[in-house]
């Protein structure tokens, strides 16, 4: 009889892709699998994600892995976005849609109730976002038709975990990515959320359950499970910038308070799973490139993958606009010859507002460190751009094999952690 090879699953939804990954206990990926569902529409008629479909996968899914006879799972676990919640009735099935956090917001947030805009960000860690502030989604769920119905409201990997867990649960990092539901300055729900909180899971003390020799996470979010490898990893100080649909940079070593300012251009503070905060500035940078990359390539034809690299990048100038806005939208593309200078000058542009977003999160707390991971980690032209933006700091693309689930593995996992989880490349 051939033995099982002990193995963690990591279910990781992404708002495009989902993926599901199995980790030994070396922390090597030995299995791994990726689904994609069409949106469907919620009752206002605006996109959303496939819940009923997401959970048939996810659940058939684990049964596969579970029959597989070369593996033996010790642990399961979920990293997924924020700014979404499951609503759920007494037997725990859903009874609203998954709404989507880019659809406009409905219902107007009483804010000077509680000191105004800025003061209730500033206390919340969370810019106004609309929807983005996904607390502020319940809020607004209690003025719809289903909310008598609604027994709890869950965060999406918080949900996940409860198909198999059987428990209704809240975790700190979801509770801490934008909510506006946490009061930083005190450690606790913000007053506000007393309208709201009987229908709020109660907040686990714990990471994970144990249930028939098998560690159950509770879920996290998916920002802060890509900082855990490296929080486990590094000694020196550091911050993280991982890259997809959001660029997120992250400084667990930055104290000071949130200004004003940095609240206006997307800095905030996340939770780690010890509930200590984060301190962060975003880019929707993965979204721009996609959305200009399919601008550029229908105006040009070809493939920005066939570009290569060149020094000519590093004499143009790049426009910032806000962090919620690509600079190179509002240029016309007929200033330029062919696809190649035009993809150069949106990279200027895009790193160009990556710079002043990082800036915003070193200017009181500089670091010799900058790890970047995910996707622009291999891309040229931005590792690149960085590179010569900041001489006196080390940049390294961060060879970590998908680090948001990495993370989530490694907070169901018991044993010892080996010491080449990541693989650094310096620029």
């Amino acid at each position: 009889m051939s033995v099982k090879t002990p193995v963690i699953a990591v279910f990781d939804i992404g708002r495009t892709n989902k993926k599901v990954f199995l980790w030994n206990t070396a922390f090597q990926i030995v299995f791994e699998k990726q689904q994609h569902f069409a949106e469907i529409h919620d009752e206002d008629g605006f996109a959303c994600e496939d819940l009923a479909a997401l959970r048939q996968w996810i659940v058939s899914t684990f049964t596969e892995l579970c029959q597989m006879p070369e593996f033996e799972i010790i642990g399961l676990n979920f990293s997924a976005y924020g700014a979404s919640f499951v609503y759920v009735d007494r037997m725990g099935e859903p009874v609203a849609p998954l709404y989507n956090y880019l659809k406009p917001v409905s219902t107007p947030f009483p804010y000077a109730e509680y000191g105004g805009e800025g003061e209730f960000a500033r206390k919340t860690a969370s810019p106004i976002l609309g929807n983005l502030n996904s607390g502020l989604q319940v809020y607004a769920s209690t003025f719809r038709a289903f909310w008598p119905e609604v027994f709890k409201a869950l965060h999406l990997p918080t949900y996940l975990a409860s198909l198999f867990t059987g428990k209704l649960l809240s975790e700190i990092t979801s509770i801490g990515c934008h909510t506006a539901l946490w009061d930083f300055d005190e450690g606790q729900y913000h007053p506000w959320v007393s309208v709201i909180e009987d229908k709020l899971a109660p907040i686990s003390a714990q990471t994970s359950l144990e249930i028939d020799g098998i560690h159950y996470g509770l879920g996290l979010h998916d920002s802060s499970a890509a900082l855990v490898p490296y929080l486990r990893s590094r000694q020196d100080e550091f911050v993280l910038l991982s890259t997809g649909t959001w660029c997120i940079a992250m400084h667990p070593f930055n104290k000071s308070p949130l200004t004003a300012d940095e609240l206006a251009n997307d800095v905030l503070c996340y939770l780690q799973p010890n509930g200590k905060p984060v301190k962060a500035s975003r880019l929707f940078g993965g979204h721009f490139h996609d959305e200009q990359v399919a601008r550029m390539e229908g105006h040009f034809g070809g493939s920005f993958l066939d570009l290569r690299f060149s020094e000519r990048v590093f004499s143009l100038s790049g426009s910032v606009s806000s962090p919620f806005e690509c600079a190179f939208a509002a240029r016309n593309l007929n200033d330029f010859p062919d696809l190649a200078s035009a993809y150069d000058q949106f990279m200027v542009d895009l790193v160009s507002q990556q710079i002043y977003s990082l800036n915003l999160l070193l200017k009181d707390a500089p670091v010799k460190q900058l790890l970047v991971d995910g996707g622009f980690s291999k891309n040229e032209w931005y590792m690149l751009l960085l590179a010569n933006a900041f001489p006196t700091v080390e940049i390294y693309a961060a060879e970590v094999a998908q680090a948001s689930a990495l993370g989530a593995a490694l907070l169901v996992y018991e044993g010892e952690i080996p010491q080449n989880l990541i693989q650094l490349k310096r620029f």
